[in-house]
């Protein structure tokens, strides 16, 4: 499925500069089909995967308790 430039915006929650921007720098492959750009939307799955596997390592490492240090004596 192919987005347009704006569609492909409102796909990543990022301004239609942001996404004409990354196509001239060839980070986002898009068709020129004369008039507009098109955006071949499964390019961004493989992305969009690997930023939820990453936040559901942050999660897990953020909920993971603090270890109490043996070094640590009681000055009681």
């Amino acid at each position: 499925m192919y987005l347009t430039i704006k569609e492909t915006a409102d796909y990543l929650s990022v301004p239609e500069a942001a996404v004409k921007s990354l196509i001239q720098q060839k980070k986002i492959r898009a068709l020129y089909d004369g008039r507009d750009y098109l955006i071949y939307k499964e390019q961004f799955n493989t992305h969009l995967k690997q930023i939820e596997k990453y936040k559901q390592l942050v999660d897990e490492i953020l909920s993971e308790p603090i270890p109490e240090s043996i070094d640590v004596k009681d000055e009681d």
